[in-house]
């Protein structure tokens, strides 16, 4: 006797399944994702055609936050960045009608490498009553007139523009004073390379708060990740337990957004519903100068060969885009919702335009082109396209989105993000002497 045939239903319900199943693997090949959530079938009913063990509460209808930001060592490398995000916390203020909003406002999770590590820093460290310490606007102005000078253009010619030289180390101490990993209004992720373990080190909030062993100055956490040259940069944490020998994050980890989503993955602590993929929102931010770096076609100058410094930015700068790719790849189907990739396409902004020009008019200029082109995206093994937005209606695009995420969080009875709190945060010497920013708003 012939047996009846299954119910519609269901049979769509394991098509579902079947791409759920995918997804599980696709994320632990990546990320190391190793906690599939509840393949218990026998028990399993279905629910939309998909199996109730497989959809996450309600409450994990929304998505966790990620800001990821590129850059090298020098202040220059942070400015598109640093654009990007003033115009994205003055789209942020408008639209949610809060003068004083910030951009760790609508982020849950932020990583930095190199210069990128610093405008994080910046972005998410604690002043006063516990509110972001710098504004975006803050940060660009910084870091726009750190670029211009002339002490840091010719700092450039040695290994290390941020932390090494007397200048960069006083601007970090008033930046941060005596603040700490644990001294952030949310998590901080920022990548060296560790010489003493001959591996790829992260400095972590999340890790800060469970001990002084893993709890660094932010100052020297900064420094660190822009560290280059032969001689590392040396740092203890504040119990002096943990030595760190640190060359630059650009070294270990140029795009740290991989990094990012990992950590969110796997601590089920802050982030108890962030189970795949879709349940993230990933900004990730490039570098002012990608794109044009290694390829020296300016017509000013005619074609030639790259120099050793160049060819070690190539080979960075191809990393960070298998990250890019592999990131986009691992969205699926929800790339365009969920993850926005702003950089440079490198066809109109030099390299040397970037970093030997001292006119801060002429940079904000540059950066205002950069914002205006569409951006470059890149296809394994084929090359890169021109895509069909502007890197500008990209970020007024996840803006929007940010703030509708907000909204729904409001709405909410469960938190998706419960972050790991100190007892007792410090409070910087920058902080405390600190008052609260006038709002200004850059047009980028």
């Amino acid at each position: 006797m012939a047996l009846p045939s299954a119910p519609d239903e269901p049979a769509r319900g394991l098509d579902k399944l079947s791409y759920e199943i995918f997804s599980i693997l696709e994320s632990k090949f990546l990320f190391g994702y190793d906690d599939p959530p509840n393949l218990l079938l026998s028990t399993a009913t279905f629910r939309d055609g998909c199996p109730r063990s497989l959809l996450p509460p309600a409450a994990s209808d929304g998505r966790v936050r990620i800001l990821s930001i590129d850059g090298g060592g020098h202040p220059a490398d942070a400015l598109l960045a640093a654009a990007s995000l003033a115009r994205l916390e003055s789209s942020l203020s408008r639209l949610s009608g809060d003068p004083s909003a910030r951009v760790a406002d609508f982020f849950d999770v932020a990583t930095g490498s190199g210069a990128g590590g610093v405008l994080a820093a910046m972005l998410f460290s604690r002043g006063p009553e516990g509110r972001p310490l710098h504004s975006a606007a803050d940060a660009f102005h910084l870091l726009l007139s750190r670029s211009s000078r002339s002490s840091f253009v010719a700092a450039r010619r040695g290994p290390l523009a941020w932390g090494r030289s007397q200048g960069s180390s006083e601007t970090l101490r008033k930046l941060f004073g005596d603040a700490t990993l644990r001294d952030t209004v949310k998590p901080l992720l920022v990548p060296c390379f560790d010489l003493t373990t001959g591996a790829p080190f992260l400095f972590s909030r999340a890790d800060a708060v469970e001990g002084g062993s893993y709890d660094f100055q932010l100052r020297e956490v900064c420094a660190a990740t822009c560290a280059a040259g032969t001689a590392p940069m040396e740092l203890r944490s504040v119990d002096g337990r943990t030595r760190i020998a640190a060359i630059g994050g650009g070294v270990a980890m140029g795009n740290p957004a991989a990094a990012a989503i990992t950590h969110v993955l796997n601590n089920k602590r802050e982030f108890p519903f962030a189970d795949r993929m879709k349940d993230l929102m990933v900004l990730s931010l490039g570098s002012a100068t990608a794109g044009g770096i290694g390829k020296e076609v300016n017509p000013r100058r005619g074609r030639s060969l790259p120099s050793q410094a160049k060819l070690v930015r190539i080979a960075g700068e191809g990393v960070d885009d298998v990250v890019d790719q592999a990131i986009a790849m691992s969205f699926g189907q929800n790339k365009a919702s969920n993850y926005v990739r702003i950089q440079s396409n490198g066809l109109e902004v030099y390299d040397d335009d970037i970093r030997k020009t001292r006119d801060a008019d002429k940079l904000l200029r540059l950066l205002e082109k950069q914002l205006s082109q569409k951006n470059v995206e890149s296809f394994l093994f084929r090359g890169k396209k021109i895509s069909e937005q502007t890197n500008a209606e990209k970020l007024d695009w996840f803006a929007r989105e940010l703030v509708k995420e907000n909204q729904r969080r409001s709405n909410s009875q469960i938190p998706n993000v419960v972050l790991k709190e100190v007892a007792t945060p410090r409070t910087s010497s920058a902080a405390a002497t600190k008052k609260a920013p006038a709002r200004t708003s850059v047009s980028c």
